[in-house]
């Protein structure tokens, strides 16, 4: 498999699992940094290197192939157990978690103020 089409399929990936816009790989990489673990972002960012790299002929001599296939390894290991609504109904319960706390530490500052005043 040529390194471009191991690059797009990683960029294809980061865009279906994780909703990442972008033109390329590189582009994808630079909105997610912080949705990707260290050893997968480093690994990512090798293959980006490396496809930028296998665009120049005389610079492609230089480019590790087992390094770039274990790369691609790592990047697609990770990002195909990646379930999109998993991730998205976790969000949501998030999102409700924290404004139920909200909620509760309101009315319990109510109920305080109400009491502390006398009217409770």
């Amino acid at each position: 498999m040529a390194i471009q089409q191991m690059a797009d399929r990683v960029a294809q990936l980061l865009e279906e699992r994780l909703g990442l816009g972008g033109r390329d790989l590189p582009a994808k990489l630079g909105r997610g940094r912080r949705l990707l673990p260290r050893k997968v972002r480093e690994a990512a960012e090798l293959l980006a290197t490396a496809a930028e790299r296998a665009r120049n002929p005389k610079l492609l001599g230089q480019i590790d192939m087992g390094a770039v296939a274990d790369a691609y390894d790592i990047c697609l290991r990770h990002l195909t157990k990646i379930d999109p609504a998993t991730r998205r109904r976790d969000a949501i319960a998030g999102m409700l978690g924290f404004i139920g706390y909200g909620l509760m530490f309101l009315i319990l500052g109510i109920i305080a103020l109400l009491a502390w005043r006398g009217f409770l």
